[in-house]
């Protein structure tokens, strides 16, 4: 089991993964679990048949779900996906370890000015539902974005951020 997932599982559970003790089990039930289960596992594959396979899982996963989470986006580890709907995240996104994402979050590319480009998000931020992050801008750790809000700008750390825009 790959330990980048291990850590998304204990975040989005509250539990650490045991096969036995109901791990298999909310992996069939839960999507987001078999969505982040499935992006790691064609993040880390290294033969080609391996990562077609894991790549048309996803493709299904997505397209069923709505989560249009990139293979190339750096994710880090302890991600967090609540209520996983309506989700897409930029392939040049970089986001950091124990961060959680809401329902209709989208992390996009700016294809112009001075923001051109993808954002990068620190450690420790909490996306509220419906969050907009656009463009070359950088968030600090522990933020947290509050639901509804258009960030494009940078974010300090230890922020919160709200309002259209931010």
């Amino acid at each position: 089991m790959n330990s980048k997932f291990k850590k998304d599982y204990y975040r989005m559970t509250g539990e650490e993964w045991d096969f036995l003790k109901g791990g298999a089990l909310q992996m069939l039930c839960g999507h987001r679990l078999r969505y982040m289960y499935h992006f790691r596992k064609a993040q880390s594959a290294t033969n080609y048949p391996a990562f077609l396979y894991r790549r048309i899982k996803m493709f299904m996963l997505s397209r069923k779900y709505g989560l249009e989470i990139h293979l190339y986006a750096q994710i880090g580890e302890g991600f967090a996906i609540f209520h996983p709907y309506n989700i897409t995240i930029n392939p040049d996104a970089i986001i950091g370890k124990n961060c959680n994402i809401s329902k209709g979050v989208t992390i996009g590319m700016d294809m112009r000015g001075k923001r051109r480009g993808a954002p990068t998000i620190g450690d420790k931020v909490y996306t509220g539902i419906n969050s907009t992050i656009v463009g070359k801008v950088k968030i600090g750790n522990d933020v947290l974005i509050a639901p509804n809000t258009f960030v494009n700008c940078d974010v300090p750390s230890h922020s919160i951020i709200l309002g259209n825009p931010c």
